[in-house]
């Protein structure tokens, strides 16, 4: 903290008032508990805890942690599926200001080793199921991991040499742990997907969080009312911190499912009376062509959330028409944003339709040309932010978080448009261009137009190399069930809508596209798997 902002009081005089004026992720679920003590906060299965029940849980879990040496700063690595202990450590630690780090669940052991190293991580939390990953990954060493603990699912015990967080969230002290934390310390190191590249280590603060808690509340019109289904995973900046966190804080009640399986979600939305879905576009895709679509009743459902990955403007219209009570929202960033930068509302679903909205409360957007000057409406550019919700940087890795935020503003590495009203399009990403012939394609340009075929359920294009155009246009297509169309005939349908340097080259007809835990296409895996043989 900057000495400006210090009042030259003694140290202990300072202290007192730093903790009086916590503000922090520990601080939002208790005060919702001080709110509403009797209301319920989480679903889990059979298990439905309020606000003041799941308080205390976290404080058990929290002196259990301290009792084995979790403290402020230490790195706590979480690799677990969607449950009950997720929630409670991920506020336990934020208590204690250890720093989260989340795992997701669908590494291999190299790449869990590669996260619990690079971290510095000094405890590692792993559900049973995914034990004998973890257990991999520890023993590619060397590492700093001094405590081990499981979750363990149903009556079955932790393996020796794990604690059981079980036996944590009985632990006997209620009380609240007392840490002296900094609003902008780091709290959480959130590593990118990985996508395109090795991930990296966003760090994010309460600072962070709360700012884009407050941007999701408001321009996401959240409520304390809300019933919310929480199905993708919460290892995810965007289900944890879009929707649990802001929920959390709210008072609303949260419910927690395993995985994002079509028929679980929307027997959960009928059972609960749910108001409130969040799903990227390829698990809404997944609901439209579910059989039980028509049958459920899904009346409840208010409001609708998409991002992670663009929404085909064809998906949009059908959940406008199918779901007409539901208002729609998009939220559009990345982890480095916390994650959310811009929201279209859902009255511009339709008028501006295939937007990404405009910058939230707490968000400056702009965009601009490859020497970071700002570019006129309608003129393609970088898209690039400055705000609160920015991270504090990449986590041992100044070069990069040097480029990152180049010239005082966040670089996205997404391409983009702003119109004379201030809304956003992304085009692509920067390394999604298409670059054919001499000429740039928008991947994203070639797939809106698949997806209008009546037989496409999903699409996705990506530029694999070329002896004559350098980069070939090449689309993988997954048709609708029951449903079928040839290459040919999809050629003709983009020939009447594309430029001829702009149609694909090649079409390939897949079961189903690669994607990781949160729903986001898997590009470079894409590319690999449509390489075509050498000769």
């Amino acid at each position: 903290m900057s000495d400006l902002s210090r009042m030259n009081f003694p140290p202990a005089l300072q202290a007192t008032i730093d903790r009086t004026r916590s503000h922090g992720i520990g601080d939002l679920l208790w005060r919702s508990a001080r709110r509403a003590p009797d209301k319920t906060a989480l679903v889990w299965r059979d298990l439905r805890q309020s606000y003041a029940e799941l308080d205390e849980t976290v404080n058990r879990a929290a002196n259990a942690m301290a009792s084995h040496g979790v403290a402020r700063g230490q790195r706590v690595t979480l690799l677990s599926h969607n449950n009950h202990a997720f929630v409670v450590l991920a506020f336990a630690a934020a208590r204690l200001g250890a720093i989260l780090v989340p795992v997701n669940f669908m590494l291999k052991a190299a790449e869990v080793a590669y996260v619990v190293e690079h971290s510095g991580a000094t405890a590692l939390i792993a559900e049973d199921a995914l034990l004998e990953v973890a257990q991999q990954a520890l023993a590619l060493g060397p590492n700093a991991v001094r405590l081990k603990a499981a979750i363990v699912d149903g009556d079955g015990r932790a393996p020796l040499g794990w604690h059981d967080v079980a036996d944590w969230m009985r632990h006997p002290d209620t009380r609240r742990p007392e840490a002296d934390i900094g609003d902008d310390e780091p709290l959480q190191l959130l590593y990118t997907s990985g996508t395109e590249s090795r991930p990296k280590g966003a760090a994010l603060s309460s600072r962070n969080f709360v700012a884009q808690y407050v941007s999701c509340i408001v321009d996401g019109e959240m409520s304390g009312d809300d019933i919310e289904i929480h199905a993708l995973p919460l290892f995810h900046c965007a289900q944890m911190h879009c929707f649990l966190g802001p929920g959390l804080y709210l008072g609303a009640t949260n419910v927690i499912l395993p995985g994002a399986d079509p028929a679980t979600m929307m027997a959960a939305i009928e059972a609960e009376r749910a108001t409130k879905l969040f799903c990227p576009p390829t698990v809404w895709i997944g609901l439209l062509r579910h059989p039980d679509f028509a049958s459920r009743d899904l009346s409840s459902l208010r409001k609708g959330y998409y991002g992670a990955s663009i929404m085909p403007m064809e998906v949009v219209r059908e959940l406008s028409e199918r779901l007409p009570q539901m208002r729609l929202f998009n939220f559009y960033g990345q982890t480095e944003m916390s994650p959310v930068a811009t929201v279209l509302k859902p009255e511009d679903q339709l008028r501006k339709l295939g937007s990404a909205g405009r910058a939230c409360i707490n968000v400056e957007t702009r965009v601009v040309d490859d020497e970071d000057r700002p570019v006129p409406p309608g003129t393609v550019g970088e898209i690039v932010h400055r705000g609160p919700h920015v991270m504090l940087g990449y986590w041992n890795d100044p070069e990069r978080t040097a480029e990152a935020f180049r010239n005082g503003w966040f670089h996205s590495g997404d391409l983009g448009v702003i119109d004379e009203e201030g809304y956003l399009s992304v085009v692509d990403r920067k390394k999604d261009m298409i670059k054919t012939g001499g000429e740039n394609v928008a991947s994203r340009e070639v797939e809106e137009v698949i997806y209008r075929h009546p037989a496409v359920a999903e699409a996705s294009v990506v530029g694999l190399p070329h002896p004559q155009w350098i980069e070939a246009v090449t689309a993988a297509v997954v048709c609708r069930p029951g449903q079928s169309v040839t290459a040919d005939e999809l050629l003709a349908h983009c020939r009447e809508h594309l430029a001829g340097f702009k149609l694909p080259k090649r079409i390939v007809f897949v079961d189903e596209l690669p994607k990781n835990a949160s729903g986001k296409i898997l590009k470079r895996e894409l590319r690999k798997r449509l390489q075509p043989p050498a000769a």
